[in-house]
């Protein structure tokens, strides 16, 4: 990888402010949008076609499994990526690791299933998904890096929040698409469930789609210059030979906090994207006799006592009208992340996420009366739990990378925010589901679950600084 530190020295980058934002906002939409498409394969096709078992928990537990098993490889990513986006710049790494994404989405769409070639499905899809967590573990900082670098003085965390945009738009094109073929390939024996021809070949047009995305993505990124942040950084000679081990040795209590700071964000991010069509979808009754006889048309024995013990109920929701709830949930999610950015301008980031922490802890004890209160309290529950979700995530566009110097803000900002991922996205949808499941079905636990990270969250936070007057130049 060659240095693109093509600005000349005092000047400023040739980025303008529509080309800023477009670059930040089109490769996070693309990367979360490949993300989501996995998220929602997870729940609704995988346990059948790649992780066939016994019973139904245990075919989603090892879905899951595979799901959070990119959050290990994010870490590894930021470190590669977050090296040499301190080293070389911030525009190759952004290209590098959007392709590395797309590829593997891609071939994720041509895998042969459980059927075809056993359990070696699995592990192909393992490899995939790791190859999908190592990109994602380069793409966000890198691209709230690109926003942030290049914002005017006092909207850095305006800026901040296109990156983190891309949040919500990659959920709702990922399941709008889900939608789209669902309608197109409809299920007559079973409405509300994957048709034959679904499972068969329908799953695939997704991640086959997000290559029509990644060419999009690239032609933005590739017409971007280098950062006057960056270009500093180079001129001065600052460039550290191993950004690793200097942020480790100079910066390892940020590193700390900013772990810390995200983890509420992650956990409360996918308890209501992936646990809550897991929980909506799920049957709210037990239907022993239309399993009996699935059972015996299978071949296979059936035992109606053992059946009943390990069924725990959801909300019983068809997946397309739970789906169009959670988009409408999403709309919140999006609207909240602009308005946090602003917000957190004005009155500064620390401030603005003690608050909003403080009403995730809250939040996690509506579970139980919210989601058991019919169809109106549950859609309230989506939106105020996404236009949490947007305000808490919109700040940490800019707070994140303010808490390294430049040299290695990305390497800093990409470790504290992937390693946070193992901490809070990688386990929370295993831990809600056992949780789930050790109550009888019901969500009470889960929302104590978030509530306590939430706890550790505004810890970290009465602990940090305020970022918002740093000199991004530094």
């Amino acid at each position: 990888m060659s240095r693109t530190a093509s600005v000349p020295s005092g000047t400023t980058p040739a980025n303008p402010r529509s080309r800023v934002i477009l670059a930040s906002l089109v490769g996070t939409t693309i990367e979360f949008y490949d993300f989501y498409v996995y998220a929602t394969a997870a729940v609704l096709v995988f346990p059948r076609l790649f992780f066939p078992a016994a019973d139904e928990t245990t075919s989603l537990l090892a879905s899951f499994a595979t799901f959070g098993a990119a959050m290990i490889a994010r870490p590894v990513g930021a470190v590669v990526f977050g090296h040499f986006g301190d080293k070389f710049g911030r525009k190759a790494t952004l290209v590098a690791s959007l392709l590395t994404m797309g590829i593997a989405t891609f071939l994720i769409g041509v895998l042969p299933t459980y059927e075809n070639i056993g359990w070696f499905a699995a592990l192909l899809l393992l490899i995939l998904r790791l190859a999908q967590g190592f990109a994602l573990g380069g793409e966000w900082s890198g691209a709230a890096l690109v926003a942030t670098e290049n914002a005017p003085a006092g909207k850095r965390a305006w800026y901040g929040t296109f990156p983190q945009l891309g949040a919500p738009l990659g959920f709702i094109i990922a399941n709008g698409i889900f939608l789209i073929i669902n309608a197109v390939l409809p299920n007559s024996a079973a409405p509300g469930t994957p048709s034959p021809a679904f499972d068969d070949w329908g799953w695939r047009i997704p991640f086959l789609f997000s290559a029509v995305m990644v060419v999009i993505g690239l032609w933005v990124r590739l017409r971007l210059v280098e950062s006057a942040a960056f270009q500093k950084t180079v001129d001065r000679g600052a460039v550290r030979k191993l950004p690793l081990g200097t942020v480790l040795r100079s910066n390892w209590r940020e590193l700390i906090l900013g772990t810390f700071i995200m983890l509420a964000t992650y956990v409360l991010f996918y308890l209501m994207t992936n646990f809550t069509l897991t929980y909506g979808t799920k049957a709210s009754d037990v239907d022993a006799a239309a399993a009996q006889a699935a059972a015996e048309k299978a071949g296979n024995p059936f035992n109606e006592e053992a059946f009943r013990a390990a069924f725990y109920p959801g909300l019983g929701y068809s997946y397309t009208d739970f789906v169009l709830m959670l988009i409408f949930g999403v709309v919140f999610f999006g609207i909240f992340t602009l308005v946090s950015g602003p917000l957190a301008d004005r009155f500064g980031r620390r401030k603005t996420l003690i608050v909003v922490t403080s009403l995730i802890i809250v939040f996690g004890f509506l579970f139980v009366p919210m989601l058991g209160g019919g169809t109106p309290a549950v859609i309230l529950f989506l939106v105020l739990g996404f236009a949490l979700m947007g305000s808490t995530f919109g700040p940490m566009g800019a707070l994140l990378p303010e808490l390294f110097p430049t040299n290695v803000r990305y390497t800093g900002s990409a470790i504290s925010y992937n390693v946070s991922s193992i901490l809070g996205a990688a386990l929370a949808p295993i831990v809600a589901l056992w949780l789930w499941s050790s109550a009888d079905g019901s969500p009470f636990w889960v929302g104590v679950y978030l509530s306590v990270m939430g706890v550790l969250t505004l810890i970290a936070l009465l602990l940090s600084k305020e970022t918002k007057d740093i000199d991004i130049n530094a």
